[in-house]
């Protein structure tokens, strides 16, 4: 059975989309059989690896409303072992149109029930926000990565967040983990983001994943070619960094 792991954190600009792109990307080339799952109405997942979002007639908006078979949203991408689930602008409907659907939270995971068995690793790149939209994603997941920018606000609203999560275990999903916190857009010359390391670390010990991902320009230019970044630049920190963290989520879901 596939392992689904939500990406997620309500604070825009932390990496969110960048670690779902390239953490799956990562996982495909690694030979591991991998679906991205945008669930973010700015699509920006999908146009990261060069899909075209207007053309999209079946994505997530579909699988949601349980209009379409699962199956029949999945495209192949460019990338070995990779699939994805596009988005589209028209995913900010379902946030209303959900609203008065029984089990509304329950949508994405009963429509993932049918291809989790295809996939060994499901990652879903949740929208900057706590709506109903993420709340699917989390009730769908086994497990969330959150990434934290090594900036000065980086805490902000980490807070509400793992209470979320907390009401999402105690409600919906008993069976959520927290996977790991990420940090990004880290800098070694700044002093601000040798703190924030440093913290994360003194406050979260063992749920802090051991990679850190660095500031790095060619994972900014990456997503304007429509490639992931071991695409575009694989001898790039930002690809190193992003192979480390495919192989260390692979080493803890062993066994």
């Amino acid at each position: 059975m596939g392992k689904i792991i939500a990406v997620a954190n309500q604070k825009g600009g932390v990496g969110k989309t960048t670690t779902a792109v390239n953490l799956a990307a990562t996982l495909g080339i690694l030979e591991k059989k991998t679906l991205l799952i945008d669930a973010d109405p700015q699509a920006n997942a999908s146009s990261a690896l060069g899909i075209d979002i207007q053309q999209q007639q079946q994505g997530t908006y579909q699988l949601l409303e349980h209009s379409v078979a699962a199956a029949a949203c999945v495209q192949e991408t460019t990338i070995p072992h990779l699939s994805i689930i596009p988005s589209h602008i028209d995913l900010v409907a379902a946030e209303i149109e959900l609203v008065d659907k029984p089990k509304r939270e329950f949508m994405l995971n009963t429509a993932l029930q049918t291809i989790v068995d295809d996939f060994e690793y499901i990652i879903i790149d949740c929208a900057p926000s706590l709506g109903l939209i993420t709340l699917n994603a989390l009730t769908a997941a086994a497990a969330v990565i959150i990434p934290i920018q090594c900036e000065y606000f980086a805490l902000e609203g980490l807070g509400k967040l793992l209470n979320t999560i907390k009401s999402v275990q105690k409600i919906h999903n008993p069976d959520l983990d927290i996977e790991g916190l990420l940090l990004t857009m880290y800098d070694s010359r700044l002093r601000l983001s040798n703190q924030v390391l440093d913290e994360v670390n003194k406050h979260f010990g063992k749920m802090v994943f051991k990679t850190v991902i660095n500031r790095n320009i060619r994972l900014s230019e990456a997503p304007s070619f429509g490639e992931d970044i071991l695409t575009y630049d694989a001898t790039s920190k930002g690809a190193k960094d992003y192979l480390a963290l495919g192989n260390e989520i692979i080493k803890r879901n062993k066994g």
